[in-house]
């Protein structure tokens, strides 16, 4: 072989100070060295805490490591946000559907062909629409029907039993019952464990009256509950009842 048919090999140029061979597997060192480069690291992945197996040392002299429990603590509060968090999107979840149902009530209501139909509506209709197991619509007598009548649908209380139901000034009351108020859900009262009441004022010219939602569970409705919806189902309804009754809203 001739000196000029010789093969030239060209080295390889060196690796970078401080940098692992590419076939180099990485070391507990190289870890050990990125975390204290980067002392943060911990911080802006925390969720690594969750697989972390944290160390337990015994430092003498009656010192406690807290590292221990600094990882633990770390640990329990991840999966309390991520509860919370679960617990959020249930909510929305719900609050969502719940909107949607109320939603689905008021265009009954609009659609209704007539004062009797609407009656039905809400007596009936909304129990399903609303996934409750007994709605009852009210009104005091006024001094102008005997409490217990019945009219299409409608329940007759003796006046002033709204303020002692709901209490002078309240307008909405949620919550657990023993037994349901057989004067309001009839035959159905003894299904009754929760309920929801708004007033409705209907007009000056007007008595007040009640719309109330029974259920057999009894945390279907609770003092914590929102009552937005509940309040404009009631403000839909009184719009409806003056529509159909000609009554003057102020």
């Amino acid at each position: 072989m001739t000196e000029d048919s010789r093969i030239v090999r060209t080295p390889n140029p060196p690796a970078a100070a401080g940098t692992p061979s590419a076939k180099r597997s990485v070391t507990a060192a190289d870890v050990e060295q990125y975390l204290r480069r980067h002392p943060d690291f911990l911080v802006k992945h925390a969720n690594l805490a969750e697989v972390l197996a944290p160390p337990t040392r015994d430092n003498g002299d009656g010192v406690v490591d807290l590292q221990y429990f600094l990882v633990h603590r770390l640990r329990g509060e991840l999966s309390g946000l991520k509860e919370q968090q679960q617990n959020l999107i249930g909510t929305i979840r719900a609050n969502t559907a719940n909107q949607a149902r109320v939603y689905e009530a008021v265009l009954a209501m609009l659609n209704a062909t007539s004062f009797e139909h609407f009656i039905e509506i809400v007596t009936s209709d909304l129990a399903i629409i609303l996934d409750v197991d007994a709605v009852a619509l009210c009104v005091e007598t006024n001094g102008f029907l005997d409490a217990g009548d019945r009219m299409a649908g409608v329940r007759i209380l003796a006046n002033g039993r709204i303020d002692g139901l709901l209490g002078d000034g309240r307008d909405v009351m949620l919550g657990e019952v023993m037994l349901g108020d057989a004067d309001i859900f009839g035959g159905a009262a003894t299904l009754v464990q929760s309920q929801a009441m708004s007033r409705l004022r209907f007009s000056p010219k007007a008595p007040h009256g009640l719309l109330v939602f029974g259920s057999r569970r009894e945390d279907t409705f609770h003092p914590g509950l929102g009552t937005e919806l509940l309040m404009f189902l009631s403000r839909a309804l009184e719009s409806c009842v003056r529509r159909w009754l000609d009554l003057p809203a102020d």
